[in-house]
């Protein structure tokens, strides 16, 4: 379990029992029924989900702390119209010092990673995962705030955020930090690039572009990065890096001699999916 859920849960228990004036001598059936909601929330905070709004909470709560809320000011969770749907972007901090998109990560085990490759890993033993590279991830959410305030994009900063039981195995890019030590990144940028009439502006004009915070608005973003991983693979594109998808056929295992589409990444992108019973041409997909 990670640490963070960790310490909420065991702060959650004390709690209960302060104020239940429960001990281990009581009913059982009473002790359950005060857990139960404990139990709830461990579930919900090792879903994706919950691993998510955990990180950005991370991130929320340093930034409130550690910054000085008059001269940096806190956006969060903003959603916005794009193009090909919505894109939808963890925190933004607005400051004379320039603008600041961060995106943020709950993971664990360990982190290897290249500012110029496409997919990095994550490695828990003996288990491997590749995942976007979050600074291309971040990319457009950059590019969609420059575009919003019309400014220069030497004046806005990417930043990756890592929270959870993780460490980085690789030397990362100085805008990609562990916890709340992005907060020394933000406070590096120490030359004034904004007035404060334009900073009170720049807040405005990305209130008034976002769409409402909402169980909506979030659901028509979900279904918008549905729609376009579904796109790339009706494109014969691999809707994990991109890449094009090639008809193989498997040599070995229990599904020797059976076709499937590979990615033409491989071995850096292992994403494979089953062939249609009427393509059985092997060719090159393009």
């Amino acid at each position: 379990m990670d640490i963070y859920p960790r310490i909420i849960i065991q702060q959650i228990i004390k709690e209960y029992e302060e104020m239940m004036d429960i001990s281990t001598t009581a009913s059982p059936f009473l002790y359950l029924y005060y857990l139960l909601p404990i139990f709830i929330v461990v579930i919900f905070f090792k879903s994706p989900q919950g691993k998510g709004i955990l990180g950005e909470f991370v991130v929320n709560v340093a930034a409130k702390l550690l910054l000085d809320k008059d001269r940096y000011h806190l956006i969060k969770n903003v959603t916005i119209p794009t193009e090909d749907g919505t894109t939808q972007i963890d925190h933004i901090i607005v400051s004379e010092y320039g603008i600041f998109v961060i995106e943020s990560k709950n993971m664990k085990g360990w982190i290897f990673g290249d500012e110029r490759q496409s997919h990095w890993t994550q490695k828990i033993y003996r288990y491997s995962h590749k995942f976007q590279n979050p600074l291309r991830q971040n990319y457009k959410h950059v590019k969609t705030i420059q575009h919003i305030l019309d400014i220069e994009e030497e004046k806005i900063f990417s930043v990756v955020v890592f929270v959870g039981d993780c460490t980085f195995k690789t030397e990362m890019p100085e805008n990609v930090r562990y916890g709340i030590r992005y907060i020394d990144y933000i406070k590096s940028k120490t030359d004034k690039l904004f007035s404060a009439r334009e900073v009170e502006r720049f807040v405005s004009l990305i209130e008034s572009s976002r769409l409402a915070r909402s169980l909506n608005t979030r659901l028509r973003h979900i279904n918008n990065v549905k729609r376009i991983l579904d796109e790339k693979e009706r494109a014969n594109l691999c809707p994990k890096c991109g890449a094009q998808l090639l008809l193989r056929t498997a040599k070995k295992g229990a599904n020797a001699g059976k076709k499937f589409y590979g990615c033409s990444n491989f071995p850096r992108c292992r994403y494979s999916a089953p062939v249609p019973s009427d393509d059985t041409t092997e060719q090159n997909l393009e």
